[in-house]
């Protein structure tokens, strides 16, 4: 397949500025001037910050008000397969033509001046949203908050944070508060803001921002709340509604508090008089996807060479995901051991759970990983394909190992570690890929 113009495009960009992160808003002001202060010119926006959560958040809430006959534009990060996947306009992934005349106007308007990729992407994708009609703009924030390009909208129709937990020391500082602080900076005055759980030092700072600033909270287990139901449903309780909703479709046991996080924010709209009704919420939760989220795989070459496995694709990367991952792992036992069966478990002797794992030299596989060891019967550690920031096979073995993992092997690709595992543990088992969002995305690229 020939490289696509806006590939070339993007490659440019690439090379505007020495540092792949920098954090500041100066940047991403200036271009947005020269573009005509798109960002004065959008739908109503929701801002979504946190940790975990965020992607998963914005596929409900879309999925919600697309349910209720909305037009919604979304922009997210990073892509999975190709860049395309950043912005959709009214729902529908930017189409390449249009895709490649935004860059290059953005590129052209730019001149050379020193710029992050982020922060000239995000400005292509600001005026991409406020030249196509939508009734509402889905808005992830890249990393943090404070000092995050998408940070340049003074007055969103609805904040949101996810939950928060260590990642991006680097950038956004050490320890819970300060991480906290930098994403409860996404706040506004008199603009209500949706809070998921979290733990009671990030809740303080989230709580203190908003005392500061005078934006109305709603938070996970006081203003609103979730309780699951037998059938994998869950219990939506809050002043402004309160019922019972579905199965969340994204699987795993904690996609009820994303999807119950969505609700509570689609409530907020609907507050400020857009359509969206309880159908809309059933549906919306019922039906959202979201790619390499305990994704089942169903074809390719590693649903060929383990035929009768049950194969999953996930991109959590850190602590709070790894604790995630094990806590679906004890639900997939549970089913297994003749309880209610989750997320495509069978009733029947128990299946062993195996890992293959790549991860990025900036992640905390330790911290990631240690949740996983009393439930996984091995794990392969394999290098991210293209990715100069992976860790080697070996050095993510050793900290897989000091993790707790007691059966740890090497592998150079996907390939390799597949084929070593259906030679090493024949009969139906499970698999779960893992440990980085950049890993997912070369395997969807080899999966379909």
């Amino acid at each position: 397949m020939s490289e696509r113009r806006s590939d070339q495009v993007l490659e440019r960009l690439m090379a505007l500025h020495p540092k792949l992160i920098d954090l500041s808003l100066d940047r991403t002001v200036d271009l947005l001037d020269r573009l005509g202060r798109p960002q004065d010119r959008l739908p109503p926006v929701v801002h979504v910050a946190g940790t975990n959560g965020k992607g998963s958040l914005i596929a409900v809430l879309r999925a919600i008000a697309e349910a209720a006959g909305l037009r919604v534009h979304v922009y997210t990060s990073p892509h999975l397969v190709r860049f395309a996947e950043r912005i959709r306009l009214s729902g529908q992934i930017i189409d390449e033509a249009a895709l490649t005349a935004l860059l290059e106007q953005c590129e052209q308007v730019n001149d050379n001046r020193p710029i992050t990729f982020f922060e000239i992407t995000t400005c292509a994708a600001f005026k991409a949203f406020s030249e196509a009609p939508a009734d509402l703009l889905l808005l992830e924030v890249g990393l943090g908050g404070r000092l995050d390009s998408t940070n340049v909208v003074d007055a969103p129709a609805v904040t949101a944070i996810t939950p928060v937990s260590l990642d991006h020391e680097q950038f956004l500082g050490t320890g819970l508060a300060a991480i906290a602080g930098e994403k409860a900076a996404i706040q506004k005055p008199h603009v209500p803001t949706i809070i998921g759980p979290q733990e009671p030092e990030a809740l303080k700072v989230i709580e203190d921002r908003a005392e500061a600033v005078g934006a109305p909270l709603a938070r996970w287990g006081k203003e609103w709340s979730a309780v699951p139901l037998p059938d994998g449903g869950f219990r939506f309780t809050s002043a402004a509604w309160s019922g019972d909703l579905p199965k969340p479709g994204l699987p795993g046991r904690h996609q009820i508090d994303n999807a119950a996080n969505a609700v509570a924010v689609a409530l907020a709209l609907a507050d400020q008089g857009l359509a969206i009704d309880a159908k809309a919420l059933v549906a919306g939760v019922r039906d959202a996807t979201w790619p390499a989220r305990l994704q089942h795989l169903t074809r390719g070459p590693t649903v060929a060479a383990l035929p009768g496995w049950d194969i999953r694709l996930d991109g959590g990367h850190n602590p709070s995901a790894g604790a995630a991952l094990a806590a679906q792992a004890v639900a997939w036992a549970t089913a297994e051991d003749g309880a209610t069966v989750e997320d495509g478990a069978e009733a029947g002797p128990a299946r062993p759970l195996h890992l293959i794992c790549g991860m990025l030299n900036s992640k905390a596989a330790e911290d990631f990983l240690r949740p996983l060891a009393d439930h996984a019967a091995s794990l392969t550690a394999i290098p991210i394909p293209g990715e100069e920031n992976s860790l080697s096979a070996d050095a993510l073995a050793d900290m897989a190992r000091a993790a707790g993992h007691a059966q740890v092997s090497c592998a150079e690709s996907l390939a390799d570690a597949t084929r070593a595992l259906g030679q090493a543990f024949p009969g139906p088992a499970r698999l779960l890929i893992c440990g980085s969002l950049y890993l997912a995305g070369t395997v969807l690229v080899d999966h379909g």
